[in-house]
């Protein structure tokens, strides 16, 4: 299946009785690259009372990887209302940070959760999302002979090649969008000589 991801990084701000949230949302396909999108915005807002987030990481439909921090605020005030509204948007491979800088009038256990839930709102509503395509990664072994006809079937639907090892055979392992399963499982059967791995 295919999902909605950012498209770039984007930034927005809001104010809710004097305290500046700064939202900061964008791609991040591992936890890594989540964590260093985090370091960033500690990086650039260094002097920030709280830098909250919650990431997805994956296919939303599929259960992915996810995570939230309040970052020193009240339990359940700021990561999991980041998270709930990446939720409710199917959005995948996303990363969402919301800093806070104090203004200095305390907004209470419920101001806190609108609040929070409001600045992730903005961002995902002002940013830009592409699409991303699900693939599926065999692998499969063939002779020599059969390599090219491989790649070349590849190259018409939108696959490419991940790895290959040479020995007595070609070992290949091959990824291509999801919704061409079928069509490469037919393909294949025209070639006795190309062995599919059991996933």
């Amino acid at each position: 299946m295919s999902y909605t991801r950012p498209a770039a990084h984007h930034e927005v701000a809001l104010e809710v009785k004097k305290s500046r949230f700064i939202s900061w949302i964008g791609p991040a396909e591992s936890r890594e690259a989540a964590l260093s999108y985090l370091a960033e915005a500690r990086k650039h807002y260094p002097d920030a009372r709280h830098h909250c987030w919650a990431y997805l990481i994956g296919n939303p439909v599929q259960t992915p990887l996810q995570a939230c921090s309040d970052d020193g605020e009240p339990g359940g005030t700021a990561g999991k209302p980041i998270l709930n509204v990446l939720q409710h948007k199917a959005v995948g491979d996303v990363m969402l940070i919301v800093t806070r800088y104090f203004g200095g009038i305390k907004l209470g256990a419920g101001g806190l959760v609108r609040a929070y839930s409001q600045a992730a709102q903005l961002a995902y509503e002002t940013a830009r999302f592409d699409e991303r395509v699900a693939h599926r990664t065999r692998t499969l072994q063939c002779s020599f002979q059969h390599e090219q006809s491989v790649r070349h079937w590849l190259e018409k639907h939108q696959g490419r090649v991940k790895d290959i090892a040479y020995g007595a055979a070609v070992q290949m392992q091959v990824s291509f969008p999801e919704a061409e399963s079928s069509r490469f499982s037919a393909w294949l059967e025209q070639f006795p000589g190309i062995h599919l791995q059991r996933d």
